[in-house]
């Protein structure tokens, strides 16, 4: 079995504040460690499950945040980024087959968690397709486009509850929940061992029912805090500004939508 794993850090057991989850802080350190931990945690789930092979995609700002030491010798990591539209999933493709994600995070303007963004902090909502845009659906919808079904997530609660429905065989476990500036978190070792469990669960599953079909359709609306960065924003090829704040872009083609998600946000 070979299984991808995408991880970012905002969603894992103790973030709350932007200095937790940026190099060069102070508090870095500890948020990083407890990444590469709960990572740790899905990888040896999925062994227990069969995977022989894992690949890991350090999902979080530099892509610089996972202690490789830490993770079992079937692994390997990709750091850092080269501006594929893949972007958070970086190195999906056809042959896996499962996708996991650990460490996710609210959608941007969600109340459930004080980080809660989606791709970057400009923006005060995101939707898809009339829904409220997560970085989880955003790239598990790239995991499908490749046709690796998504099993499992893990972050905080409001994402799990508003995720449920993308994905017919989703497991999850949440790490904390969130209102406003404040979190209400779980013990981070309870948290890793919940995920070993859970990400060993998911993969036991029936994987050929779990994937799901992408629309047909989609229709991506940003609104921007900063109404110059909307002007800025609608000169992209198939944008136009729908409003003082918001841009509008539609296709039939999912990659498309992927493509324009570094050059927008």
């Amino acid at each position: 079995m070979k299984v991808f794993i995408s991880a970012d850090i905002e969603g894992t057991a103790f973030t709350t504040v932007w200095p937790e989850a940026t190099k060069g802080e102070i508090d870095y350190p500890r948020a990083a460690r407890q990444m590469t931990m709960e990572v740790k945690a899905a990888c040896e789930g999925a062994i227990a499950a069969g995977a022989e092979y894992i690949l890991v995609k350090d999902a979080h700002s530099t892509g610089t945040n996972i202690d490789l030491n830490e993770l079992p010798s079937c692994c390997e990591l990709i750091r850092s980024g080269n501006g594929s539209p893949r972007a958070m999933v970086e190195g999906i493709e056809q042959g896996f087959d499962a996708a996991m994600f650990i460490g996710y995070h609210s959608a941007a303007g969600k109340i459930g968690n004080p980080l809660s963004h989606t791709f970057t902090t400009q923006t005060t909502q995101v939707l898809l397709n009339g829904e409220d845009c997560s970085e989880f659906m955003l790239y598990s919808w790239c995991a499908a486009y490749y046709g690796v079904p998504t099993v499992f997530l893990s972050g905080d609660k409001m994402l799990i509850e508003d995720s449920m429905h993308l994905h017919p065989m989703l497991r999850t476990v949440w790490a904390k929940d969130g209102f406003g500036g404040y979190t209400r978190c779980r013990q981070p070792q309870l948290v890793c061992d919940l995920i070993r469990r859970e990400s060993e669960a998911a993969l036991q599953q029936d994987l050929s029912a779990a994937k799901c079909e992408l629309p047909k359709h989609f229709d991506l609306r940003i609104s921007y805090k900063e109404h110059r960065n909307a002007v800025r924003y609608s000169f992209y090829p198939g944008f136009e500004l729908l409003d003082s704040h918001t841009t509008h872009m539609e296709t039939d083609d999912y990659f498309e939508l992927l493509r324009c998600v570094p050059f927008v946000f």
